[in-house]
């Protein structure tokens, strides 16, 4: 085995541990912050798959970049969907009431 692929492999299954265990330990009160945090990065990330689906370095290169276009582009609309829909419900009836 290559030595590179085993850190890769390592470095992976480190951030993965490390990630499930600062997401679970969050309080319910930031999830919403976090959400929106989180679809900023996923933006970043959205731009990073543009470039790779047009940096016309092969076939393969291209339809994956376009497959993580997708992705990422379905990401950012759910999250921001999810995270409207979640501010919403700190809104008082009485409030919303009022403005219709």
């Amino acid at each position: 085995m290559n030595l590179t692929f085993v850190m890769q492999v390592y470095v992976f299954m480190l951030a993965a541990f490390v990630g499930y265990q600062v997401i679970a330990r969050v309080p319910s009160l930031l999830h919403t912050p976090l959400m929106s945090a989180a679809n900023a990065i996923t933006g970043i990330s959205l731009v990073g798959s543009i470039v790779a689906a047009g940096s016309g370095r092969g076939t393969v290169s291209n339809v994956l970049g376009c497959i993580a276009v997708a992705c990422a582009s379905i990401n950012v609309v759910g999250g921001f969907l999810i995270t409207d829909r979640m501010l919403k419900m700190f809104k008082s009836e009485r409030k919303s009431a009022d403005r219709k």
